[in-house]
């Protein structure tokens, strides 16, 4: 495009390089889906942050990963849509508002509802911006023309059409059900949003007396406090010790209310007494064996959890409060006779942290078994959802499996309201997308919908269904990837995926890709209370965001947990310096080399065959390695290539022609040098998207970004294995050179001899035509390269594949010393053939193995056993 080239400054400062390119991405609308028929769709669906605070180093990893795949894919040629917005989380919001309106003396009631809500859209609109840039920070590719929140008005439309189409088919219904309550934030929760927790508590044994006998029942409980709500005591059938108090009754203490001993199976003979207080108002079970012998439900709390008057002298007291003073009341009575440690799992509110009461209450419900059924019959066919790893699969089967009603109705008014209305005088229930037309006689539902309803309609809500002609649900639909964390599986991808199947027949998304939590270093889970949270600003602040981003990317394996280790940032950081660096150096040798310029046909060097074909290997590795979302193993490939390949030797290598005088060598090397960097740059920008913008604009290109630049593909006829077995041989010698030079501290700057013995004509000849590498890297006094050489007596050596080494080192080394490194150099190779030789015996792996893997390792085997002969050998002649 251009032959225009400014150097690089001469140190990486990431907050210089950072600067305004986000802008530049932006305004040259880059990430934009463009609907383009010729290119084939891609889309994501970023999973919508609440709008409650700022992004954590969860978000930042996530969205990494997101933002990672889609740049390839556009890359690739596709047209990509990665779609942005944000949820509006109503109980966690509405919880913010309420505690920032105490603060200032006020409650939601002093507002009422309309202006309680504008409100909240205030906090809402403050809160997008600071994520807004922190995406930007980030150098999220996101298509913000499409941006979507939960509460917007075409997310509503489909939230009222799901409602009432579920409504109407019987699958959403209205009932009097044991729910989890909140009794801080006075609202039900649905049962994956209790935290359940070990709490040390108090199994209280009481004998309830048998009217008209002198006969007790005994029975236990955790929860005291609810037997004021008692209406029966259940016995097992079958249980020879209370068949004949099935049918009386009991009197409940301090209460008096006659209660009846009922027969019920669900009641475990074996489990303390066998005989259980049955309290429908206040826990599941008993709720159902209520409904199954026909009893009471008295509800003794208040919504706030405090006691009711049905709580009779107790009425007004906090629960925990009524139980300590119960638990004396009855001791007094001699009603408790035993008060016993007992350690249980107690929900707690995920939002409020209160423990959670089991509470009567009327809720809108939905009927979970069909959708349920649909969906793991979906599992079973080709259009499955594919989980990476596949191990959570199960993890969500089995939740399907066992699915039970999901209470959908929240006493909260950030939300989308329930579209249900009640007639004033009939008590008509109506439901329906709009309101009654004699609106007048009716009374809308208080509630809203619990937040995950909204957010499980959000891969297609997005795209603008239930309008089935919107153009970017029939193009962008269903989407390729969901990357979420294991934590929410059943939040939100499970009712993701049975909404979708319900309501567009198809699957959400072709694969969702899990990843765990970031720890702290420790593998502590971050939090407040702790003080270990770590914000993504903060580092992106010291290292960059390339730096932040690359440690996310590369620091585990799918559905792994990430520790987070500040000095591996640092390391990443140190990783982007050595890009920079590199590349710098090669700048300063393209002054005034364009484009065009660009001629991979020349005669090529050994180094330039070489890099060539490391690049191929490496765009293969890096290629497959993303496709599967295997980040980490990309990432080691693209560090290997660059930091060893690239920096130290090819580049090294490449001064040579470089400095040179052949005109003709210089252009090659500069036009392979190009190539490699740019084809680099573009394999290292969904991980490092800055700096590799940055260095690519400053490199001859063709194109306006590197965002909408080609992904590197695999060229053959630049593969060259004779090369990369020629050069591998060459590093070996230079390697082994220095670190001869290093044992015996001998300085590079300080010539010395060295004697290469070749294995065979072939290999002398390789390694005269280049010998200016060995010139330059091993600074030899004089070299010869045989096949015959008498070994000096008194040398250090080393042994390569195909050649070995003698430096004559007279008065610079210490025999001794020699021999023991020989010794130790013997035992390695002994150590390898042991190594491969058993495996070569192992009958099985011979078998199993692919014949290229079994060939491989025969291959090493000879290696290893003609490297063992010669050290053998060259011990041999030290010590005779």
């Amino acid at each position: 495009m251009t032959d225009k080239q400014t150097s690089l400054p001469t140190k990486y400062d990431p907050q210089a390089v950072e600067k305004d390119r986000y802008k530049f991405w932006i305004e040259g609308k880059y990430f934009e889906a463009t609907g383009d028929k010729e290119k084939e769709p891609f889309s994501i669906v970023i999973p919508p942050p609440n709008v409650t605070g700022k992004l954590h180093l969860g978000h930042a990893w996530d969205t990494t990963m997101q933002d990672t795949v889609s740049r390839m894919k556009r890359m690739q040629g596709y047209d990509v849509l990665w779609l942005p917005g944000m949820d509006h989380a109503g109980i966690a919001t509405q919880a913010k508002v309420e505690a920032k309106l105490k603060e200032q003396g006020k409650s939601r009631y002093d507002l009422g509802r309309e202006k309680f809500i504008d409100t909240v859209w205030d906090w809402k609109e403050e809160y997008a911006n600071f994520i807004r840039a922190q995406w930007e920070k980030l150098g999220l590719g996101l298509d913000y023309s499409r941006e979507r929140f939960t509460l917007d008005d075409g997310l509503s439309d489909a939230v009222r059409e799901v409602f009432v189409t579920l409504y109407e088919k019987g699958l959403i219904y209205r009932g009097e059900y044991i729910i989890n309550w909140d009794p801080q934030t006075k609202t039900a929760l649905s049962d994956i949003e209790v935290i359940y927790e070990e709490v040390h508590g108090k199994f209280y044994h009481m004998r309830y007396p048998i009217k008209d006998s002198n006969e007790t029942i005994e029975i236990a409980t955790t929860r005291p406090e609810t037997m004021l709500g008692d209406t029966a005591v259940a016995v097992h059938p079958d249980d020879d010790r209370y068949k004949h108090l099935i049918g009386k009754t009991v009197i409940l203490p301090i209460v008096g209310r006659e209660i009846e001993i009922v027969a019920d199976s669900y009641v475990d003979m074996e489990l303390g007494s066998g005989a259980v207080k049955i309290t429908p108002a206040h826990d599941p079970n008993d709720f159902d064996i209520g409904n199954r012998h026909d009893l009471k439900r008295i509800l003794v709390m208040h919504e706030d959890g405090s006691m009711n008057e049905n709580a009779g002298k107790y009425k007004d007291l906090d629960r925990f409060e009524c139980r300590k003073q119960i638990v004396k009341d009855l001791q007094d009575m001699g009603v408790l006779f035993e008060i016993e440690d007992h350690t249980h799992q107690v929900g707690h509110s995920e939002r409020s942290g209160a423990v959670v009461e089991p509470y009567l209450s009327t809720q809108w419900f939905v009927d979970m078994q069909p959708l349920a059924d649909a969906v793991v019959d979906m599992q079973q066919g080709e259009n499955k959802v594919n989980f990476v790893p596949e191990r959570f699969e199960q993890t969500y089967l089995n939740w399907m499996e066992n699915i039970r009603d999901w209470c959908i109705s929240r006493q909260l008014w950030w939300g989308h309201r329930i579209p249900a209305w009640y007639h004033k005088e009939t008590k008509e229930v109506y439901v329906g997308k709009d309101a009654p037309a004699d609106i007048e006689n009716w009374v809308q539902d208080e509630d809203v919908l619990d937040t995950w309803f909204s957010s499980a309609l959000w891969p297609f809500s997005t795209m603008g269904w239930p309008d089935l002609n919107a153009a970017d649900f029939k193009r962008y639909f269903p989407t390729d990837v969901l990357v979420t964390g294991y934590d929410i599986i059943f939040f939100w991808v499970a009712r993701m995926v049975f909404q979708s199947k319900e309501f567009t027949g198809e699957r959400p998304f072709k694969d969702v890709l899990m990843h765990g939590l970031i720890r702290d270093a420790d593998g502590r889970k971050m939090s407040k209370s702790l003080g270990n949270g770590v914000d993504p600003m903060d580092v992106i602040e010291k290292y960059g965001a390339d730096s932040l981003r690359y440690f996310l990317l590369t620091g585990s394996t799918p559905g792994q947990d990430l520790r987070f280790h500040w000095e591996k940032v640092e390391s990443t950081w140190n990783f982007a310096n050595k890009v920079w660096n590199a590349s710098r150096f090669s700048l300063m040798n393209m002054e005034g080399f364009s484009y065009e310029d660009i001629d991979l046909s020349g005669e090529k060097s050994l180094a330039d065959k070489w890099i060539l074909t490391r690049l191929n290997e490496t765009i293969e590795h890096v290629t497959k390695n993303t496709n599967k979302y295997e980040f980490g193993e990309a990432g080691r490939h693209l560090y290997n290539f660059i930091w060893d390949d690239l920096c130290d030797w090819y580049i090294e290598m490449a001064k040579l022609p470089l400095y040179g005088e052949d005109e003709a060598k210089k252009k090659t090397t500069r036009s392979v040098l190009a190539y490699v960097l740019d084809q680099t740059m573009r394999m290292l920008h969904p991980y490092m998207p800055f700096i590799t913008e940055e260095i690519w604009q400053q490199l001859p290109h063709d194109g306006d970004s590197i965002t909408v630049a080609a992904w590197p593909e695999v060229r053959s006829e630049f593969h060259d294995d004779a090369a990369a077995k020629e050069m591998k041989r060459l590093v070996a010698i230079i390697k082994s050179v220095r670190n001869i030079r290093a044992e015996v501290d001998t300085p590079m700057s300080k010539q010395i001899e060295l004697l290469i013995q070749a294995e065979n004509p072939t290999i002398q000849m390789e390694l005269e035509n280049n010998s200016d590498y060995l010139e330059r890297f091993c600074n030899p006094s004089q070299l010869t390269i045989d096949v015959e050489i008498n070994a000096p007596e008194k040398a250090m050596s080393a042994v390569v594949t195909g050649a070995e080494l003698y430096l004559p080192l007279e008065g610079l080394i210490d025999f001794d010393k020699e021999i023991a490194r020989l010794e130790k150099e013997l035992d390695k190779w002994q150590k390898e053939v042991d190594r491969v030789q058993k495996k070569l015996g192992n009958e099985g792996f011979v078998k199993k193995a692919p014949q290229s893997v079994v060939d491989e390792e025969k291959q090493k085997e000879t290696d290893y056993l003609e490297k063992h002969a010669k050290v053998k050998a060259r011990l041999a002649e030290l010590r005779g």
